[in-house]
């Protein structure tokens, strides 16, 4: 009677030509990261955000989503590496940008939907003699959804033309709704992209939708602020939590097949204003 090991080879010889090694498992490889800025969160990471991979950064508004993107992005402009920024809902301020140190030389801002909005504004529509009954609704979902398809497109763009170090896709303020209806092989091909091309794409949302093409999701909760006395606002402290870490970087060669389980793992940082060193 043939062992387990002689069919095992029988197999694998007879589908060599279709699928080579077809019941060997992958080597797991490890993933290099990127440093985000922020000491506290590079820990947590174990060194930061893995290149080739989607990290996804979950949070509500005022949760810190934006400042720990604008921190890493400024790492990488200051090293001379190009990003982009891909804005569904113009969103981004870029003096605040310049002022955490981005270089906005080496940052590509694709603001989404500006034609859209400038012709739905109702001013337009009363020039035009459009007229609008008192129960009418404002056409917030269909150009929520057409700038949602727009960053979309252009983000499959970037990705397909390679040389972005980073590219942010910062759907931060648009409803779980939205952002759910996006397909999986959307994901899919963003993540197989990224991978390919050894870039960072970091996804800016309220509620996680990257589903398993996520290689990092990280949850934010809103800031404590910070003041000085009772009236000068100086910063905000902010609580990170690592709810999934798809490949952790491990200290030697060795990786299991089997899943590890995740401990819950939190950190905390702060943000202080411009003029917190002042007096």
């Amino acid at each position: 009677m043939p062992t387990a090991q002689h069919l095992r080879a029988q197999i694998e010889a007879t589908l060599a030509q279709r699928i080579p090694s077809a019941l060997t498992p992958l080597a797991r490889v490890a993933y290099p990261v990127a440093p985000t800025g922020i000491s506290e969160i590079d820990l947590l990471l174990s060194g930061g955000f893995p290149v080739g991979a989607i990290s996804e950064i979950v949070g509500p508004e005022c949760s810190g989503r934006t400042s720990l993107a604008l921190k890493f992005v400024a790492g990488l402009t200051q090293a001379g590496k190009i990003c982009a920024w891909v804005d569904v809902s113009d969103a981004l301020h870029p003096e605040s940008a310049a002022a955490s140190g981005v270089d906005l030389s080496r940052l590509l801002w694709v603001r989404c939907g500006l034609a859209q909005d400038q012709a739905f504004k109702p001013s337009s529509l009363a020039a035009a003699g459009a007229k609008t009954s008192p129960g009418s609704k404002p056409r917030t979902r269909s150009k929520s959804w057409s700038r949602l398809e727009q960053a979309l497109r252009v983000t499959d763009l970037l990705l397909q033309a390679g040389g972005f170090s980073c590219i942010v896709l910062d759907m931060g303020s648009l409803h779980a709704e939205y952002a759910l209806r996006v397909p999986l092989a959307t994901w899919f091909r963003f993540r197989a992209a990224a991978e390919r091309g050894q870039s960072n794409v970091l996804l800016l949302t309220q509620h996680p939708c990257s589903r398993n093409s996520a290689g990092l999701v990280l949850r934010l909760e809103p800031g404590r602020v910070l003041t000085r006395g009772s009236t000068i606002f100086t910063g905000l402290e902010h609580r990170a939590e690592l709810e999934r870490q798809r490949f952790p970087q491990s200290p030697g060669n060795i990786y299991s097949l089997r899943k590890p389980a995740q401990s819950v793992q939190t950190t905390g940082w702060q943000s202080s204003a411009v003029w917190a060193g002042r007096k």
